[in-house]
């Protein structure tokens, strides 16, 4: 039986972050509502779990409606992490006090350890002159534990949080005020790994070799000799759930791939030598350019935009599913972070940041039952799949794409016109990305950044080339650098790399005369433009 972890969420926008980090240390875990019955959790500690962890939320602990945690938690015999609210629920659950703070605290503090406990022993990122360990950490809370629940002794504090950590030890109870799951918390991996590991007990068992032979076993049994259908997009997600099904059952596969006229450069033809030349995956290939195109004419708002390329897709895929009558499942990319934010916005315990098409994206009318074996997987954990399942690490490491593709870096209206533009520019700056090798680490700038595109503006400007003069259209870069894609820095690039994209862009890209360079970080901004 594999060791794991239970993560209880109540709406923290970084809660998949804990669960990321905990699977980085080798161990498997899973993210659920923080109002799971006591039944569900029972079953849990029957399945195996080694202990549970308490997300943060945007709610108050004192509040008469906020969720509290499961007495069962606490009754368990195991192991219980309770971070920024959870460590409220936790305190107030045992009769400690929470209050709001007249000191609010969002972002880099330094905290002081104490009591020597397991989770912080011998963990600090440096000391003082008075010889006291000091970690560098990320707060984001307005209430705080202002008195202490009998048993449990202060770990950590800051000056305007004076319990910013407490562990009742007997008991395997632990919390913090900060969040050692974002990247801001220095030692965060440290602490989440001394907690799963030493303190629970978990062995490092979850790798992606045996998942890979765990995941084919499912599907075959989940299967049988039934036929699977699967939407191909191209991007990574929907390439590694199809490189894995059909590793699993070969040609009860059937993939269907919609090109809607806002893909990259040359993909289409990229994805069918990857899928139907290497891998031998039967796929229908559907060019439906001309079908999106007259649906988005005259059409500028992003949302807008976004549902008719959903829609369409929709369709297409529908009427192309309808000629194999003897499908019998649909098969989605769905990974886990989909998953959790659909479930999230749906209950109302978080803040909705986006709907997701491969949740509950396609109709009932197909009569199909659902294949989604990537679901409980993240972004980084799918790479490494594609990988192992012989994918191109080209293809499986490329920079995120938006469903809607092209059609949400086209400011305003899109028309073909300025879709065969920008995938002229944004083929350059990969290119020249691809090229460029930073001296310092010996990788390229495509390694180095997290996401690069360019954004096609629908604005003309002034140019000269030659003796004449231009008016043609803009095309904006951007390049970010981010280890979660919630907060992204933009990349300070090379001049001399940006002026070659530049000037090949003006120069080989005939309709373009300028090209602007995106310094904006997030947040304020987006990552992408809409």
């Amino acid at each position: 039986m594999q060791d794991s972890i239970l993560i209880l969420d109540y709406g923290s926008q970084v809660t998949q972050l804990i669960a990321r980090r905990v699977r980085e240390a080798g161990v498997y875990c899973e993210i659920h509502a923080g109002d799971v019955s006591e039944d569900f959790i029972s079953q849990q500690i029957t399945a195996g779990i080694k202990g549970i962890i308490l997300s943060g939320s945007h709610a108050s602990a004192y509040d008469e409606h906020a969720l509290k945690a499961p007495p069962i938690v606490f009754e368990a015999g195991l192991p219980v992490l309770g971070i920024c609210y959870g460590m409220q629920a936790m305190a107030q659950h045992f009769g400690g006090k929470v209050s709001f703070s007249d000191h609010r605290e969002f972002g880099y503090a330094e905290v002081r350890a104490h009591g020597h406990t397991r989770l912080l022993d011998g963990i600090q990122d440096f000391a003082t002159a008075d010889g006291h360990g000091m970690l560098k950490v990320w707060m984001s809370h307005g209430d705080k534990v202002t008195e202490l629940p009998a048993g449990f002794k202060l770990m950590a504090s800051t000056p305007s949080c004076p319990i910013a950590g407490m562990a009742d030890e007997a008991r395997g109870f632990y919390a913090v005020q900060f969040h050692p799951e974002v990247t801001h918390t220095v030692q965060g991996p440290a602490m989440l790994s001394r907690f799963v590991h030493e303190i629970c007990g978990c062995a490092s068992d979850w790798n992606m070799p045996d998942y890979v032979e765990t995941a084919i076993a499912r599907i075959r049994e989940q299967v049988g000799d039934e036929e699977v259908l699967l939407g191909l997009s191209g991007g990574v997600d929907s390439s590694v759930a199809a490189a894995l099904i059909h590793r699993a059952i070969g040609d009860q596969l059937t993939c269907v791939f919609v090109d809607h006229g806002l893909l990259r450069l040359n993909e289409a033809e990229q994805v069918m030598q990857t899928f139907v030349q290497n891998l031998g995956v039967r796929v229908i290939h559907v060019d439906a350019t001309e079908q999106f195109m007259g649906k988005l004419a005259g059409v500028s708002d992003p949302e807008a935009k976004r549902k008719i390329i959903g829609k369409e897709f929709v369709e297409v895929f529908q009427e192309e599913a309808g000629k194999l009558r003897n499908a019998r499942w649909l098969a989605q990319g769905t990974i886990y972070p989909d998953v959790i934010e659909s479930a999230a916005s749906k209950t109302g315990k978080a803040v909705a940041i986006k709907s997701h098409h491969n949740v509950g994206g396609l109709p009932d009318t197909l009569n199909l039952k659902l294949l989604e074996p990537l679901r409980e997987l993240f972004k980084d954990e799918v790479r490494k799949l594609g990988v192992a399942l012989g994918l191109p690490p080209e293809m499986v490491y490329r920079h995120p794409f938006p469903g809607p593709g092209l059609g949400v870096r086209i400011l305003g209206e899109v028309k073909k016109e300025y879709a065969d533009l920008l995938r002229r520019a944004d083929a350059i700056f990969i290119e020249e990305l691809r090229n460029t090798i930073d001296p310092e680490t010996g990788k390229s700038w495509y390694d180095l950044t997290s996401q690069a595109f360019a954004v096609f503006l629908p604005v003309k400007s002034v140019g000269v080339m030659g003796d004449g003069r231009t008016y043609d259209y803009v095309v904006a870069l951007r390049a970010v650098q981010t280890s979660d894609f919630m907060t992204a820095d933009w990349a300070e690039l090379p001049y001399a790399l940006l002026k070659r994209t530049s000037g090949r862009i003006i120069n080989e890209v005939r309709g373009i005369n300028r090209v602007t360079y995106d310094v904006s970080s997030k947040p304020p901004a987006t990552i992408e433009w809409e």
